[in-house]
């Protein structure tokens, strides 16, 4: 059991403060100094049943002044760490789960954009909390230079929702994207976590211990930010990962995992060729793709669950679509999706 602190910038935390997806027992008893601000607490944790964090328990309050406090919450972790989850913050996931929830666009960005990846990936957190629905996997995207020294990782992650994958069929699968926001489609890989027995894969090689199943697919990439992607990658980190569904295609066969950089993909939109590569091209593939995924989500306190779909990257590039389109991935010698941008 370990302990994490957060600081809660002012009383606007009544409508906009949560911390990462924990469940807060409420059932406790909160210092008749803390006045005021108690109604301000409890409702800041409000009850989540589709959080995919475990339960935590609210240890003790400190409070600083009038409009600030901290919140020291047990719950079980991989280290001791700090999170300060800023009304800021807070406001900017607010935007973004609302903005999809109704399905419109942001004009502008809805705060100041993070500059860290902590901060943005603290954005992307708040987000999650504030839904009431399952995550079926997690998307994988690539950091170019020079923002990936700076930033100190060539990759990022976001989350996909469960109601958001899709199978294949005889027919094209609809995908609904933000019209007026940002939209494009990605051939790839998509893997699925399969026990996770043993210590965190250290490498690509190690990786295959925690997949069971490689298929083809696409993924929809859309926000209702239309710049999510040119503001650069703490921009799209905060918005879901700049993700709107997986089109999950034909089975790999386990013989060709150990030859995927063999395996020749192309992206078509409305019959055109757009794009056309191997993973040879993504750092250190699929499986590379897969253990910073594993990593990046045991640091934020987030168990790599049996069953979830990992979309590894883009192979071909990201190709933008405006609606009304066809998008068909082929994938030599293994077969092709196709998905019909609504």
């Amino acid at each position: 059991m370990t302990r994490l602190t957060v600081f809660f910038d002012t009383p606007a935390a009544r409508a906009t403060s949560l911390i990462v997806g924990v469940l807060v027992d409420l059932a406790m008893t909160i210092p008749s100094t803390a006045g005021r601000n108690a109604g301000i607490l409890q409702s800041a944790f409000p009850r989540n049943p589709g959080a995919i964090s475990p339960p935590g328990i609210i240890r003790g309050i400190s409070f600083l002044t009038p409009v600030s406090f901290f919140v020291k919450i047990a719950f079980p972790a991989s280290r001791w760490g700090w999170t300060r989850v800023t009304v800021q913050e807070c406001g900017i996931a607010q935007a973004f789960v609302d903005a999809r929830r109704k399905g419109t666009a942001l004009a502008r960005y809805p705060g100041n954009r993070p500059e860290s990846l902590s901060a943005a990936y603290e954005i992307q957190n708040r987000a999650l909390s504030l839904w009431d629905r399952a995550v079926g996997g997690w998307k994988v995207g690539k950091i170019n230079p020079p923002d990936d020294a700076r930033l100190g990782a060539n990759r990022l992650a976001g989350p996909v929702f469960a109601d958001l994958i899709s199978w294949s069929g005889d027919a094209p699968t609809r995908f609904e994207i933000f019209r007026e926001g940002f939209a494009a489609v990605e051939a790839e890989f998509m893997l699925r976590v399969g026990p996770t027995d043993g210590p965190v894969p250290a490498d690509r090689n190690d990786a295959v211990r925690w997949i069971d199943e490689i298929r083809i697919g696409i993924e929809v990439a859309s926000s209702p930010y239309a710049a999510i992607n040119a503001d650069g990658p703490c921009v799209t980190i905060s918005d879901h990962g700049n993700n709107a569904g997986l089109l999950l295609g034909p089975k790999v066969p386990h013989d060709l995992w150990a030859h995927l950089d063999q395996i020749e993909v192309s992206m078509e939109i409305d019959g055109s060729i757009v794009g056309q590569a191997t993973t040879a091209t993504m750092l250190d593939g699929p499986f590379g793709a897969a253990v910073f995924l594993f990593e990046n989500l045991l640091e934020r306190g987030i168990t790599p669950q049996a069953g979830w779909w990992i979309s590894s990257g883009a192979i071909t590039g990201v190709h933008p679509v405006s609606g009304e389109q066809l998008a068909r991935a082929r994938f030599s010698g293994v077969g092709e999706v196709s998905a019909f941008i609504d």
